[in-house]
């Protein structure tokens, strides 16, 4: 769209030219969610190529609706931040997400989630209120799959700090999470829950019986929030 045709039809052209490019919707929400380093981001969105993000970055720059700042300590390297301008978007963002919760036929998006995307929103979205007082790891297992997609386990701080790993960081366990990745997926998506996926053996928890009814519980309140 030339810039003559976005004055032509307005606000809401304007708006789409910078908008809808491909991948920039996905880029604003990595970071509404909170992700600011590049390897972040790219780890949000594993398909996007490391030259177009980039380029995404820049364009919102440009637009206002990003800034790019020195990471404290790091002066090597840089972060990703919302400017009050691209905070405004948020909401368009929230809202194509209750779309597409609530429109868009589930059983297919089901059918194709990637465990390491799911595994890093629950990192991303994870709620240190429901660990223990003390470094936490829990340990998910998918047995359907194999290699490297087959396990994972969030390492949860006691300054809050949440890091995933997708290999075996040697710590002990203190709850195991077996689930198949459609049963996980859904209940993180609101549409099922945790008590019948676990009843009928789809959901195992095994470990701290205090940390695995907190995980249970904000699984579930994350269900309903998603609906």
């Amino acid at each position: 769209m030339t810039e003559g045709n976005a004055r032509q039809f307005g606000p809401v052209a304007t708006a789409a030219e910078i908008l809808c490019n491909r991948w920039t919707m996905l880029l604003l929400h990595e970071l509404v969610a909170g992700s600011t380093r590049f390897n972040d981001l790219r780890r949000g969105m594993p398909r996007m190529s490391p030259s177009l993000l980039s380029k995404r970055l820049k364009d919102l720059e440009q637009a206002g609706m990003v800034e790019r700042r020195p990471v404290a300590d790091e002066p090597t390297h840089f972060a990703y931040h919302l400017t009050p301008t691209g905070r405004e978007v948020q909401p368009v963002v929230e809202a194509m997400g209750r779309f597409g919760q609530r429109w868009i036929m589930a059983e297919p998006s089901l059918r194709s989630r990637d465990p390491g995307l799911l595994m890093w929103d629950m990192r991303r979205h994870f709620d240190p209120n429901v660990t223990l007082e003390r470094r936490t790891v829990i340990a998910f297992l998918y047995p359907e799959l194999s290699g490297t997609r087959r396990s994972w386990w969030l390492i949860i701080q006691p300054d809050d700090t949440v890091d995933l790993c997708a290999i075996d960081p040697g710590y002990d366990i203190d709850l195991h999470v077996v689930a198949d990745v459609r049963t996980l997926s859904a209940i993180w998506m609101g549409l099922a829950s945790v008590r019948p996926a676990h009843e009928r053996g789809r959901l195992q928890l095994t470990g701290d019986q205090r940390l695995a009814d907190r995980l249970a519980g904000w699984l579930e309140q994350r269900g309903r929030d998603a609906d």
